[in-house]
């Protein structure tokens, strides 16, 4: 990873002051495997320490690490008993049924393109490109991702680049051209530069 930092310091001055503030890059990885797809279906739009509870109750009901065949066996009111929305509930299941039928195969994720990763997972009820993009980045640990529909590099990029208003898909892309082909790496800097006060 030196080399990828070393890379953005050199083509954006920007990025190099972020880097300069936030110090070393330690990105926290998954793996890619079933049981982080579920746990980022039960994580969206929730605060992280709701999340985790829900989680982590989920899990102890359908079993840890989470498979298809665990959320399978569980009926629909034992899944909203931990916590979890119907709509959520009904997500998993999607999720479960499409794995169990080998529609989706985490043994051939390594091996695909970002692209081909996206178009799978986003099969899935529930599953957006936002998603398919936290797995491609945390958990298949992709190193050029954009992620353009993420709410904190979009303010990221409004709050250091000067821009008035949050910028567009292709504004981002753009600014990114020069980040390439380290773009995750330059993400996890801008998240973490709005974490850290500054004067």
């Amino acid at each position: 990873m030196r080399r990828a930092v070393s890379h953005l310091k050199k083509s954006d001055p920007v990025l190099a002051a972020i880097i300069k503030r936030v110090g070393p890059f330690r990105m926290d990885y998954g793996e890619p495997v079933f049981h982080s797809l579920a746990q980022s279906i039960v994580y969206q739009q929730l605060n992280g320490k709701a999340a985790a509870t829900i989680f982590d109750r989920f899990a102890a009901l359908a079993g840890n690490p989470v498979t298809p065949a665990g959320i399978l066996k569980l009926k629909p009111e034992q899944m909203r008993s931990v916590g979890l929305s119907k709509q959520k509930s009904s997500y998993l299941r999607d999720l479960a049924e499409r794995a169990n039928r080998g529609e989706l195969d985490f043994k051939r994720f390594p091996a695909m393109s970002d692209e081909e990763v996206i178009a799978s997972l986003t099969q899935v009820k529930g599953i957006g490109v936002w998603t398919a993009h936290m797995f491609l980045m945390f958990s298949l640990r992709r190193p050029n991702v954009l992620p353009t529909g993420d709410f904190g590099v979009r303010m990221a990029i409004m709050k250091h680049y000067k821009k008035r208003k949050m910028p567009k898909p292709a504004q981002m892309g753009k600014i990114a051209k020069l980040w390439e082909p380290y773009r995750s790496v330059a993400c996890w800097y801008l998240w973490r530069s709005l974490d850290i006060k500054t004067i």
